[in-house]
């Protein structure tokens, strides 16, 4: 008996051990990839700084799709527009799931984030509130506050032009802040803007440190107590701190909405779907605040890379200003109505995207709910599934010399951002940035009419040149020296930017003060009128 116990216990060993040596094995029915080592497959590769680069050369190595093994995780990674219009969008049905993320979404977040949400009840029924807000329709109607946030911009660049990020970054947050809440964000240095964007950097910091990666592939780290996995304690902070700024937003605007005080907004319908929906004020933080997120930081992010383009290209610069010249004339700025016969500035709007995209790797992967073939390749039922939006970018077949920021490239592309992503012809796609499939971005209507706003009417107003060092000679900034995290943009730069002619600086300067005058109250800075064209909800 003892010799049968014996070799059972041998035989629990060495089943044991096989399946300890195949986590990190590439099975052979997977998409190719980079040599694996046992028990970590790809992980010691992972780089830890501009992972794009890694990423776009092993898809020139290895195809447009190939796999990662990350400990007890696959991912498979999309390389091409061919494969995200094939799976991502044609089988979306089951490719719209995430993988666990333990740090990002159930420390960071308390399982409450949009964002990284599982394709589940719960993220289908924020999902459709999201659209209520960003569809197109209800995007044409918030041009007013584009309108005003674009004013305030521009008078700032004219006052203070040294610190534009800070001046396009309040723009994104207060048109964000006024959509989703109400109420808009006067000036950069409002506390509860810092607090946010200081949060996106403490967010991106920890869940791209090793020990985020690793409690993600290795679940059983997880066990481990807090002074062995310090990130554990640091993430749990950082939830308390963001989800008190979510709340304090929403619960604001909750009372707004029912003492019937609230400017035009989003939570407007918010609090309406809350008591049909049943969710709780914490989900309904977090809905809301999602929306914060993605709409203060990628517009910003993009029109900072279309600055730095704009200094680097100087010939592009003039020949959209020409087109605008023409167009719109010397008297007035331009609007809307000018986007169709403004292509050229369009085409810019395009290529920044294309050039200096924001989510660089797509933000957070896909997931496959079961298995599925594709070119003769397994992809299984749980594994990630990324949009290597760099590497489609970048791909010298679609974008010959693609570092260069060529606008020509859209000079016959007449697609709005959403019309080229659902286009069914892959190659038609103008980008990658706003992700594909039931999780493209659902801003992208806003987003479009944001970027046209601020690019042309920054064209119209100003000259935009490389900053001076102290002997006078120009700095030019590297395009390749991009910020880390889930967005991305390029690192800090100077620019000068001045009046293209006194005329135009006043009106700037009128514009704004007739916006102050008429739609501000002069007390809080808030809107004291309901702008026509605002839509009210119902």
């Amino acid at each position: 008996m003892t010799h049968v116990y014996g070799l059972a216990f041998v035989a629990a060993v060495v089943i044991l051990l096989v399946k300890l040596l195949s986590i990190g094995k590439r099975p052979k029915n997977y998409p190719p990839g980079p040599p694996t080592l046992p028990l970590i497959g790809n992980l010691h590769q992972m780089p830890t700084r501009d992972a794009h680069l890694q990423f776009e050369k092993w898809a020139r190595e290895y195809g447009p799709v190939y796999s990662l093994m990350l400990g007890t995780k696959t991912l498979v990674v999309l390389s091409s527009d061919k494969a995200v219009k094939d799976l991502l969008d044609k089988r979306s049905g089951i490719y719209s799931h995430r993988q666990e993320m333990y740090i990002g979404q159930e420390l960071c977040s308390g399982g409450l984030r949009v964002l990284m949400m599982p394709y589940e009840p719960r993220w289908r029924m924020a999902r459709k509130l999201v659209h209520s807000l960003l569809n197109v329709s209800a995007a044409k109607s918030y041009v007013p506050y584009q309108i005003l946030e674009n004013q305030q911009m521009l008078s700032q660049l004219l006052e203070d032009p040294d610190n534009f990020l800070h001046h396009i970054r309040r723009y994104s947050n207060a048109l964000t802040t006024t959509m989703v809440f109400g109420w808009r964000t006067a000036t950069y240095e409002d506390a509860k803007m810092q607090q946010l964007f200081d949060g996106f950097s403490e967010f991106a910091e920890l869940n791209q440190t090793g020990m985020a990666a690793m409690v993600d592939f290795f679940p059983l780290l997880r066990s481990l107590p807090d002074f062995l996995l310090p990130a554990r304690q640091r993430a749990r902070e950082l939830h308390k701190k963001e989800k008190a700024l979510y709340l304090d937003h929403w619960l604001k605007a909750k009372e707004e909405t029912t003492n019937g005080t609230i400017q035009p907004c989003f939570c407007e319908e918010l609090v309406k779907s809350q008591k049909t929906e049943g969710f709780s004020d914490d989900q309904a933080a977090y809905i809301s605040g999602t929306l914060l997120e993605a709409g203060s930081d990628t517009t910003s992010s993009t029109l900072y890379a279309f600055v730095q383009a704009m200094l680097l290209y100087p010939e592009v610069q003039k020949k959209a200003q020409a087109e605008i010249d023409r167009v719109v004339g010397r008297e007035r700025l331009p609007n809307m109505d000018d986007e169709m016969d403004l292509q050229y500035v369009r085409a810019i709007m395009k290529e920044t995207l294309r050039w200096m995209p924001t989510t660089i790797l797509g933000a957070v992967p896909h997931a496959v709910t079961q298995d599925d073939w594709y070119e003769g390749h397994l992809i299984p039922k749980n594994a990630g599934v990324l949009n290597n939006v760099w590497a489609i970018n970048m791909d010298p077949v679609r974008h010959p010399n693609p570092r260069q920021f060529m606008p020509e490239r859209y000079r016959d592309d007449r697609q709005t951002l959403a019309d080229a992503a659902a286009n069914p012809d892959a190659t038609k796609r103008d980008q990658f940035t706003f992700g594909a499939g039931r999780r493209i971005c659902p801003g992208i209507h806003v987003a479009e009419r944001s970027l046209f706003l601020g690019i042309s009417r920054i064209l119209w107003a100003f000259d935009i040149e490389p900053g001076l060092d102290a002997n006078g000679k120009p700095i030019i900034p590297d395009p390749e020296k991009l910020t880390q995290g889930f967005v991305c943009m390029p690192e800090p730069f100077q620019a000068r930017i001045t009046p293209r002619s006194k005329e135009r600086a006043e009106v700037v300067r009128e514009q704004w003060r007739r916006a102050e005058r008429e739609c501000l109250d002069p007390g809080t800075n808030q809107w004291k009128i309901v702008p026509p064209g605002i839509r009210r909800g119902k």
